[in-house]
């Protein structure tokens, strides 16, 4: 490719996208240390580009990066992967407004309800609410009572034994 101001080879190639309309500056060497555009080997006091190269005559701003690992929020949109746990920290925002339109509004994880996991079966919920009833009856020192819980929970506790014995005999 060719410098779009000379015909010598272009070493600098800029791409410009501005209300969808795409622009590319194609520029050798001299062309583009006139510009301003640090060229790797060749110094440069300062890094600016002419405004006759950027869009609108305003000059090019760099999409901030994360400072731990350098990833670009377009970077994580184009594949859909976070670079480290500190791009969470600073794409907050960006990535919140991503994550809520990918999960239709949603912006926390709620994860999948398992019966056999998250529930407690009705014999450990008896059991508890047999439990809290003593400590209730032995607050108020009602020993009478207690005796009786007391021997509920134990018939709840055999239950549960026999029940163990027979799943594991079949």
């Amino acid at each position: 490719m060719k410098c779009d101001m000379c015909d010598k080879p272009a070493v600098v190639h800029e791409v410009t996208i501005v209300h969808g309309v795409k622009r590319e500056v194609h520029l050798c060497v001299d062309h583009a240390s006139e510009a301003g555009v640090a060229m790797p080997g060749i110094s440069s006091s300062t890094n600016k580009l002419i405004s006759k190269f950027s869009a609108g005559g305003k000059p090019t701003v760099m999409a901030p990066r994360c400072p731990q690992c350098g990833t670009s929020f377009a970077q994580i949109r184009q594949h859909s992967l976070i670079g480290c746990p500190d791009c969470y920290d600073t794409f907050e925002e960006p990535l919140g407004r991503l994550i809520e339109r990918a999960q239709a509004g949603a912006t926390h994880h709620v994860g999948r309800e398992n019966a056999s996991v998250d529930r407690p079966s009705e014999r450990m919920q008896r059991e508890r609410r047999l439990m809290d009833s003593l400590a209730n009856a032995l607050s108020n020192e009602q020993y009478e009572r207690a005796a009786e819980i007391r021997d509920q929970i134990n018939q709840l506790s055999d239950e549960s034994q026999d029940e163990s014995l027979e799943s594991e005999t079949t």
